[in-house]
C-alpha cells in the first residue's frame, strides 16, 4: 500500500537532486505496481499460512523497518543533515511523542484493516474501496477541520466517489464478491491513511512536520510495537507445512513493495509533482484488480466494474481540481507607497499585507 507518509505530498520538485523528471516518474510508477501486489501477497500468505491480518502486518512493519533502518544508516553517512531538520523549532517530548503516536497508530489501522478487507472481500474490491476512499476521506477531513475549499471540482469528485461506492454495493449479484463487512474494513483503512494525511498538513502548518522518510520509518516502529500482542494472540508463527513458500512470499512482501517501493518513491518525489504522483498512483489499484481476475480468479461482476471505474475517476478528477488550484494562484497587486505610521510599530501590529499559505492558513509580512 501506499506510504503512510501522505505528507509527502507537501513536498515540492527540487531539481538539484540529480534525478531527472522521467526517471522520477518511472521511479513512482515501479513503487505504485509493487504495491499493487501488496493484495494479492497478503492473499497468498494468509491462505496458505494461517497468519492472520494483524500477524502478517506486524511481520511487514517489523521486517519493513529493519530495511528502513539500514538505508537511514546509509543516507545519513552520506549526507549531513536536512535544512528542515535544522531550522525546525524545539519541540517538547510530550507533543513529540503524540505526533509519533498519532501517526504510527494510523498507519497500523491502514495497513492491518487494509489486509483484514483482503481476506473478508477480495484484494480488487478491498483495495479499489481502500484507495479510491482514502483522498475523498482526506479532502472531507481538510475541509471540516482545518477549512480546506473543496471548490465545485472538489465536490464533484467526492460525489462521484460516493457514487462509485453505491455502485458497488448496490450491484453485487449474489456472488459474493462484494461483501459488507469487507467494504467496512476497506473504508476503516481510508479512515486511518486520511488521518495520518490531515494530521501531517496540520504538523505541516505549526512546523513540526519531519521528511516523509523519517515518518515512514518511526511510523513502522510503532506499528511494530502496537501489533506484536495483537499478532501473538491471533498467532504469531505460520501454521502449513510449506515453510520455504510462506519465507519466500514474505521476503517479497517485506522487500519489494516495503523497503524497495518506499526508496524509489521518496527518490521520485523529490523531483515529480504531488498532484501527478496522486494519479500515478492509480497504478495501485489497476495492478491489484488485474492480478485478482487474471491469476487469483476473482469474479469481477459488471456493477463491481463501473463502481471501480466511477471511484478511480473520482480520484483522477479531484487530483485534477487540486491541480488547477495550484496552477491559478492569486493575482498579486502591485505595493502601494503608505506613509510610515509610528504608532504601528509602538502598538505591536504586524506591518505588511497578510498572505495565505496553500492550506489557507494566514501568515502575515513582518
Amino acid at each position: 500500500m501506499a506510504p503512510s507518509a501522505a505528507s509527502a505530498s507537501l513536498s515540492s520538485p527540487a531539481p538539484a537532486s540529480g534525478i531527472s523528471i522521467g526517471r522520477g516518474l518511472l521511479y513512482v510508477a515501479v513503487a505504485a505496481t509493487s504495491w499493487g501486489t501488496t493484495g494479492a501477497t497478503a492473499d497468498l500468505l494468509m491462505d496458505g499460512s494461517g497468519l492472520g491480518p494483524a500477524a502478517l502486518t506486524f511481520w511487514r512493519t517489523a521486517g519493513g523497518l529493519v530495511f528502513l533502518l539500514a538505508a537511514r544508516f546509509l543516507m545519513l553517512r552520506r549526507t549531513a543533515r536536512t535544512r528542515d531538520r535544522a531550522v525546525r523549532a524545539y519541540e517538547p517530548w510530550p507533543r513529540r511523542a503524540a505526533r509519533v503516536l498519532v501517526t504510527g497508530t494510523g498507519l497500523t489501522v491502514f495497513q492491518t484493516a487494509y489486509f483484514a478487507a483482503v481476506e473478508a472481500t477480495g484484494i480488487a474490491v478491498g483495495t479499489v474501496v481502500t484507495l479510491g476512499a482514502s483522498p475523498v476521506l482526506v479532502a472531507l477531513g481538510g475541509r471540516l477541520l482545518m477549512g480546506e475549499r473543496l471548490g465545485a471540482g472538489g465536490v464533484t469528485a467526492v460525489g462521484g466517489a460516493c457514487a462509485g461506492l453505491a455502485v458497488l454495493m448496490l450491484g453485487n449479484d449474489g456472488t459474493g464478491a462484494v461483501r459488507p463487512a469487507g467494504v467496512a474494513l476497506a473504508l476503516l483503512s481510508a479512515a486511518g491513511y486520511a488521518v495520518v494525511t490531515v494530521y501531517a498538513r496540520v504538523l505541516e502548518r505549526e512546523q513540526r512536520a519531519t521528511d516523509p522518510f523519517t515518518t515512514t520509518v518511526t511510523s513502522f516502529a510503532v506499528g511494530t510495537v502496537q501489533l506484536l500482542p495483537l499478532a501473538a494472540a491471533e498467532g504469531l508463527w505460520p501454521q502449513d507445512g510449506h515453510l520455504g513458500r510462506t519465507l519466500a512470499l514474505g521476503a517479497y512482501l517485506v522487500t519489494v513493495p516495503t523497503a524497495l517501493a518506499y526508496g524509489l518513491f521518496f527518490a521520485g518525489l523529490v523531483v515529480v509533482r504531488a498532484t501527478t504522483v496522486s494519479v500515478i498512483t492509480l497504478l495501485e489499484p489497476v495492478t491489484a484488480a488485474v492480478i485478482a481476475v487474471t491469476l487469483l480468479g476473482e469474479h469481477l461482476t459488471a456493477a463491481t466494474a463501473l463502481g471501480t471505474a466511477v471511484l478511480l475517476c473520482a480520484v483522477a478528477a479531484l487530483a485534477a481540481a487540486e491541480a488547477r488550484g495550484q496552477a491559478a494562484p492569486a493575482p498579486v497587486e502591485p505595493p502601494v507607497e503608505r506613509p510610515a505610521e509610528p504608532s504601528a510599530q509602538s502598538s505591536g501590529e504586524p506591518l505588511g499585507e497578510p498572505l495565505v499559505d496553500p492550506f489557507g492558513a494566514s501568515l502575515t509580512e513582518r
